[in-house]
């Protein structure tokens, strides 16, 4: 019996830059992204971003605590794609409060210490379900007390339907969606975020296939 490995394509140049290129015009993306400011905590000085592509959620971070006058004294941003490591790199360089870490999230995560948030942003959803909710947990395991879990994400629709309507709207077909997609509704993901100990567990913002869980670890 053959298996077949899921499809990624996030090793690729062209994937990526295509994704860069249109990375501003994603419908209403700005909004969950300002919801998201809302939730990391005022004490938080050590964030992590995994999946952080060119580094665009995390340097949106960075400027809303320094707005609130805040101290943010590390950052550690993840990815595994060649292109992305490069954009991120040219984004915090010179900046030595951000580390850029290249990994797999495939793979369990490399010891990077505690933190007092971990975000991230349309990343999650290329792995495997088993791994998202591994991922969850390991997530859980590296927070502080009090620290705070925002995870901008692409689900699923609940029906093919809405799922096609939601593709329209961003200028794909089921056809021409990336096939990189392992895509799992809300109920789920947040069922499993209270299982494995997260508290105040929320959807706080959603549009469509796009949606922000929060939970926060006691």
């Amino acid at each position: 019996m053959t298996t077949t490995k899921p499809i990624n394509l996030w090793t690729s140049n062209e994937h990526a830059r295509d994704y860069l290129e249109r990375a501003d015009s994603i419908s209403h993306r700005g909004e969950g992204e300002s919801a998201l400011l809302e939730f990391i905590p005022p004490s938080a000085r050590r964030i992590l971003d995994l999946g952080t592509g060119d580094g665009r959620l995390l340097a949106l971070v960075r400027a809303e605590l320094a707005r609130r006058g805040q101290l943010l004294t590390e950052a550690v941003a993840v990815d595994f794609s060649p292109t992305m490591l490069d954009e991120v790199r040219k984004r915090f360089s010179g900046e030595a409060s951000v580390s850029v870490v290249g990994h797999n999230m495939d793979g369990r995560l490399p010891a990077l210490g505690r933190f007092d948030a971990v975000i991230s942003s349309f990343a999650i959803h290329h792995l495997v379900h088993e791994r998202k909710r591994a991922l969850y947990a390991e997530i859980h395991g590296l927070l502080n007390p009090g620290g705070v879990f925002c995870n901008l994400e692409h689900v699923a629709s609940p029906t093919l339907r809405l799922h096609q309507e939601f593709l329209e709207r961003i200028g794909f077909t089921v056809e021409t969606e990336d096939p990189s997609n392992k895509l799992l509704d809300v109920e789920t993901q947040l069922e499993w975020l209270r299982e494995i100990g997260f508290v105040d567990v929320d959807c706080c913002w959603k549009w469509r296939e796009l949606a922000l869980l929060v939970g926060r670890k006691t």
